[in-house]
C-alpha cells in the first residue's frame, strides 16, 4: 500500500508543475540551400523569454504573445533538426531577457 501512496504523492507533484509550462510550437524548415531552420511560436497571452541553441551557439530572444520568432538558420548543411535545441519560459520568471 505505501508503493501506491509514494506514487500518488509524485502524481500530485509533478503533474501541476507540467501544465505550468508555457504552450510553444517549433517548427522546422530546410532551405532551398540544404541549411535547417527553426522558428519557435508562442501560443500563450504571456510574453516568453526563449532560446534556441546549435553546436554551442546560444541565441536570446524575446517572444510577444501569439506571435513567432524570425527563422534561425544553421551554418552548416550538415546539421538537421535533432541538432537544434529549443527552451522558452515566462518572461516574469527570467527578467534577464527583458531587454
Amino acid at each position: 500500500m505505501t508503493l501506491l501512496n509514494y506514487f500518488c504523492a509524485f502524481l500530485l507533484i509533478v503533474s501541476p508543475v507540467s501544465w505550468g509550462l508555457p504552450k510553444i510550437t517549433v517548427t522546422y524548415n530546410v532551405t532551398a540551400t540544404g541549411f535547417t531552420q527553426v522558428r519557435v511560436r508562442n501560443e500563450t497571452l504571456e510574453s516568453l523569454a526563449c532560446y534556441v541553441a546549435i553546436d554551442g551557439f546560444k541565441k536570446k530572444f524575446k517572444l510577444n504573445p501569439k506571435t513567432s520568432s524570425q527563422w534561425i538558420t544553421a551554418i552548416d548543411t550538415r546539421y538537421n533538426y535533432r541538432n537544434f535545441s529549443t527552451w522558452c519560459d515566462y518572461l516574469d520568471i527570467h527578467p534577464e531577457y527583458d531587454s
